[in-house]
């Protein structure tokens, strides 16, 4: 496909690369360093993974060409009203999934079209809910697959996924890390695809 723009996606995620690369548009991948992730601990759970996706591209604001078309993202798991990151080590992983086993919890992911001449910011929420995990299940999973990177401590598409997800509502790519069929469909609005 042709496209008015040229397409940057600003994350190292090999995920999010590999979801954009299936709508078939062309892309490069470039990241900034150091852009500040936080946000006010009084911003409701919903609304943190747009907020952070718009404070990544307010940072690429003054580095694109007029041809260039930005896509930040972020992605939280919710369970509860708690906000679970990445884990910073093994027993946090471990604590992480076991918060999930037996619940439903919610992956929202924000994300920010930018141009030097508007702006669309939107987030997607998907409904995932785990079977009650063993602690054998978990120990294997964490000490396999190291989800260190994972916001939750979960690949959907890794063993855990294919073991422990017993529900999902709303968009399987957007637990991944990036909701493709709404970015599709917002560039359609936007006439870029």
């Amino acid at each position: 496909m042709v496209t008015p723009y040229h397409l940057i996606l600003a994350s190292n995620s090999p995920r999010r690369k590999e979801l954009l690369a299936g709508l078939g548009l062309p892309f490069e991948v470039r990241v900034l360093e150091g852009i500040d992730e936080s946000y006010p601990k009084e911003l409701p759970v919903a609304e943190v993974a747009l907020y952070i996706a718009g404070k990544k591209a307010a940072v690429y604001r003054q580095t694109i060409a007029d041809d260039e078309l930005i896509i930040t993202a972020d992605t939280v798991v919710v369970v509860g009203d708690e906000i679970l990151g990445k884990p910073v080590d093994e027993a946090d992983a471990v604590r992480m999934l076991r918060e999930l086993s037996g619940r439903t919890h919610q992956v929202t992911t924000g994300v920010c079209l930018l141009t030097t001449q508007q702006e669309r910011r939107f987030a997607v929420t998907t409904d995932v809910t785990f079977k009650s995990l063993t602690d054998d299940e978990i120990q294997y999973y964490v000490t396999r697959y190291k989800p260190f990177d994972k916001a939750g401590a979960y690949g959907i598409q890794e063993w855990i996924g294919y073991i422990g997800v017993t529900g999902l509502h709303g968009s399987y790519y957007n637990v991944m890390g990036l909701p493709v069929q709404r970015i599709y469909n917002e560039l359609q609005t936007l006439k870029i695809v």
